[in-house]
Formats: structure tokens, sequence, C-alpha cells
């Protein structure tokens, strides 16, 4: 039996990890109904590329404001895209947008740690939420059993500077307070999720992407986007109800919590 096409939402869908995850997506034999690319400022400058694609890819991909740290904002994006949507629902939500402060802790400001938790956990937690209807629709229209990223799945790209055990091993060379605090609180939060909305049969899980070469990572990153990429998009097409609330590396290895 052919496989149903389906609908993906990505944040942070301009540039780095989330642009490259439109690339391949459209470019996979995976079948697309729907591929929602969504960024703070679409019609700036650092959307060009993401609009170069959309271009050639009219019929698939959809460009829409959302901003990570703004509920007006994803409020907004929520109701465009389930005018969309209909009624088969959106099969797989991937909150990628995030933002990285490298300061220690003595010199991590209110501001850092604010908006850290306002786009790396509040955003993803309001995203989720606003968009939990067309998860639950997806899930109910599927005529699939079971768990999958084909059926109903929110994936949260995490980092192992979320793990509590690898601060010894990397606070010294790359503190970043702000941001591993977040992606933490980002971990609890997919596993509450987890098990609170496993009932619905909507897959949570987390991934590393790896120290990537991207504006984010910076250029001394061990791996670049198409290769990160390429394993998540492999490691995610694994997933299964056994791996709910997994927090995996873009190699399929669990990370320590």
């Amino acid at each position: 039996m052919a496989a149903k096409p389906v609908s993906v939402l990505i944040t942070g869908a301009n540039r780095g990890l989330g642009l490259e995850m439109v690339k391949q997506m459209v470019e996979s034999p995976r079948p697309l109904r729907k591929l929602f690319a969504c960024c703070r400022d679409p019609d700036g400058p650092r959307a060009e590329a993401l609009q170069t694609l959309a271009k050639k890819h009219p019929d698939i991909i959809s460009i829409i404001r959302l901003d990570a740290s703004d509920l007006c904002s994803i409020k907004q994006c929520a109701q465009q895209v389930g005018s969309l949507l209909g009624m088969a629902g959106l099969n797989l939500l991937i909150n990628n947008a995030g933002i990285l402060a490298k300061a220690t802790l003595q010199e991590t400001t209110t501001e850092d740690m604010q908006s850290s938790f306002n786009t790396n956990v509040m955003g993803p937690m309001y995203i989720f939420k606003e968009f939990l209807p067309h998860l639950r629709a997806a899930a109910k229209a599927s005529g699939m059993s079971g768990m999958s990223t084909s059926k109903a799945a929110v994936v949260n790209i995490s980092s192992t500077l979320g793990s509590m055990e690898f601060v010894k091993h990397s606070y010294v060379s790359f503190p970043a307070v702000a941001y591993r605090i977040s992606k933490a609180g980002l971990n609890m939060l997919t596993l509450c999720a987890a098990e609170e909305l496993q009932k619905d049969e909507i897959l949570f899980s987390l991934l590393h992407p790896g120290w990537v070469r991207t504006d984010m990572g910076g250029k001394d990153g061990e791996i670049d986007a198409p290769e990160s990429v390429q394993g998540m998009f492999r490691v995610m097409a694994s997933l299964t109800e056994k791996k709910n609330g997994a927090f995996l590396d873009y190699k399929g290895d669990t990370v320590p919590w």
C-alpha cells in the first residue's frame, strides 16, 4: 500500500537546520500533502533562500509568519494553517526555532534568561497547544495503529547542552547557561506532554542534531546541516510508541538526561 501524503510544519525554517529540513523534505520520496515553513520574518532578507525554494514547490510549501516568542503570532499561524489543512490534520510538528545566549552564569542577564525561556520553552509549549486540535485530527484520520511521525507527532529539537549529565564535560568550553537551562526545561516539557497525550496517540520526541556548522552552531561545528538533517529524518522515520518521550541524537543514540 502506498504511503499516505503527510502534512508537516517546521518552525525556524528560514535558515540553518530549518531551511535544510525544508530542502530535504521536498526532495525526498516521502509523499507530502503540505509543508508549512514558518519563520519570524517571511518577507525579510534572511528568508530569501526559503522564498526561492517555495517558488519551486508552490503546491507544497506554504511560508507562514510565526514568532515563537509571541503568543498572538502563534495563534494567527495556527488559524492560518488550520484553514489550509482541512479534516486530515497535521501529521508532524517540528519545533526547531530557538535562540542561543553563550554567557556564563555570572554574565547571564535577566533579559538573556527571559528571552531564552520565551523562545525555547514557552514557544514550543504554546505552539503545541495551539496546534493540538490539528494533531488530534491527524491521529483520528490516519487509520493507523500505534504511534509514528506519519500519524501524529511533535519533535522538539533539543541539545546535549540540556543534559545534566553532560554539564561536567562541556561547561568550561561552552557555558551558555540560559540556553542550557531552557533546553532542560524543553526536555521536561516534552516528557510531560508525552505522558499526557499518549491516550491521543500523539508521539513526542526530543532530538539533538549534533554540533552543526550553522549560524547558531558556528564554523567549528563537527558536522554540516545536510548530514545532521539526514540523520534526524532517519530517526524520525523510525520512531514508534516504544520511543515516545525519548531523547535521541541524530544517529539514533539515546542522550542521557
